[in-house]
């Protein structure tokens, strides 16, 4: 999310949609994981903290099919989000650029980010996490939903199109304090290298990715059980959901599932960059010069 100004909006939105697929597709079964671990447990009953025992244990009992219960909503949410988040942040970034010195500043920059993860948030990620929470939640419970389109109706049905947008102060917390962090955190990183002449390669790209990707789940997990809790397939209010973690763990009961959420960033932060970096590379050329073209 640190690409050059100059990239099209048409190349920041492709090429943020296709990273964001591949992104989720590829560390799915650790979301399926943190997913299962934050909806409400039974009394007495233990909650695994390593993923890779979540989701060997769901595969199992399951069958693989299961870990990926929800994931198409997923992958269709993220192409949404992260072709929005990109382009938005551009958009944004370029607003709050100093007009002399064309700089962004470290402040302006997690508040561009911000600003991204909430138009994120409005226009695909909370129905889209709320249809994939409701099926993950309802596939170890009652099972009514026969898949996403199903589930989408059921709840449109139920409780009408707000129901889509059950957990919208949580998600959009969360999105808002996410992008502002992967991006602020992976803007210093590259800030810091550029000063010390340190080459930009697909490596130093996802190591980068990888270390925003922990700094954010780090800072915005809470909001995240939270968001998990409304969106269950019987929904519940952010109060409600805020008062049920209290009850059920304590004050720790806000970081349930940030093992599981750090098995995924780690490898999220790190592919969704490199995938943008390599689509935007591929992208890039095919659409600038019909761009210089209609300049001159």
């Amino acid at each position: 999310m640190s690409h050059e100004a100059n990239t099209p909006a048409i190349v920041s939105l492709s090429a943020g949609g296709i990273a964001g697929a591949i992104e989720a597709f590829a560390t799915y079964p650790f979301e399926f994981a943190k997913t299962r671990v934050q909806l409400r447990q039974q009394k007495g009953v233990p909650t695994p903290k390593n993923p890779f025992k979540v989701v060997a244990g769901v595969y199992r009992s399951e069958g693989l099919p299961a870990l990926y219960k929800g994931c198409s909503t997923l992958v269709i949410g993220s192409v949404g989000k992260d072709g929005i988040r990109f382009l938005s942040f551009d958009t944004i970034k370029n607003q709050f650029k100093d007009p002399e010195t064309g700089t962004l500043s470290p402040l302006r920059n997690l508040a561009a980010g911000m600003m991204s993860g909430v138009v994120a948030s409005v226009t695909a990620v909370t129905p889209t996490e709320r249809v994939k929470t409701a099926l993950i939640d309802d596939a170890r419970n009652e099972k009514r939903y026969r898949n996403m389109t199903h589930c989408i109706k059921t709840i449109l049905r139920e409780d009408g199109f707000l129901g889509l947008y059950r957990g919208f102060a949580g998600t959009t917390l969360k999105q808002a304090g996410a992008t502002a962090f992967r991006m602020g955190t992976y803007n210093i990183l590259k800030d810091y290298e550029k000063r010390r002449d340190i080459k930009q390669t697909t490596a130093t790209n996802f190591a980068n990715g990888s270390v925003a990707g922990i700094v954010t789940t780090l800072a915005t997990q809470p909001f995240d059980t939270i968001k998990t809790r409304c969106q269950s397939a019987r929904g519940a209010s952010t109060v409600e959901a805020f008062r049920s973690i209290v009850a059920d763990y304590g004050v720790t009961g806000f970081w349930k599932g940030t093992t599981m959420r750090l098995g995924r960033t780690v490898f999220s932060g790190g592919i969704l960059f490199t995938t943008y970096e390599w689509a935007a590379a591929i992208l890039n050329p095919l659409v600038l010069p019909k761009e210089e073209r209609l300049r001159g």
